[in-house]
């Protein structure tokens, strides 16, 4: 009987420090996100294991051409497709961005959303976008005929699929 007892001991104390530090794991992003307010566009998405945009850089610096990463990310919109809300370009830091388009063209973003807070998920990978789309996109983002007929050269960007969008409110 006593053994028992020290068993179950030991199990409630094993139970009770593992839910402990299951709610000290949390990291700030997730803890934030779980107190806003999001729109959801695509897939329904969870708010956990969120990278922070810093994180998901350094991610994207290991992926090779034809690589891919499952990843829900945090991160602001810079700019966003001013026609229909078909792609969107968000902040890595640093002056870097990332391409995100939505998968099968399933859903889109809200054309007023540029500066907005996001939590995305989807694959990354890295890519090269010829001339054609980069100009297709310059000319979706408003740009003049002069800095369309400017670009000339394609570009190796980070790129992201994105099934589902979390978008602050």
């Amino acid at each position: 009987m006593k053994k028992l007892s020290v068993l179950v001991f030991v199990i409630f104390a094993f139970v009770a420090c593992k839910n402990k530090a299951n709610s000290q794991s949390q990291n700030p992003i997730e803890k934030k996100a779980a107190a806003i307010n999001y729109a959801s566009f695509g897939k329904e998405i969870s708010k956990d294991n969120i990278l922070t945009k810093e994180a998901l850089f350094k991610e994207y610096k290991n992926l090779n051409k034809g690589d891919t990463l499952l990843v829900t990310y945090a991160s602001k919109i810079n700019d966003v497709c001013s026609k229909k809300g078909c792609w969107m370009k968000n902040d890595l830091g640093e002056g870097n961005e990332i391409m995100v388009r939505f998968k099968d063209y399933g859903f889109f973003m809200p054309l007023d959303s540029k500066g907005s807070n996001v939590i995305v998920e989807g694959k990354a990978y890295v890519t090269e976008i010829s001339v054609e789309e980069l100009q297709h996109y310059a000319e979706d983002a408003g740009k003049t005929k002069a800095e369309i007929e400017a670009i000339t050269t394609p570009e190796y960007t980070y790129a992201f699929i994105s099934n589902g969008v979390l978008i602050e409110k």
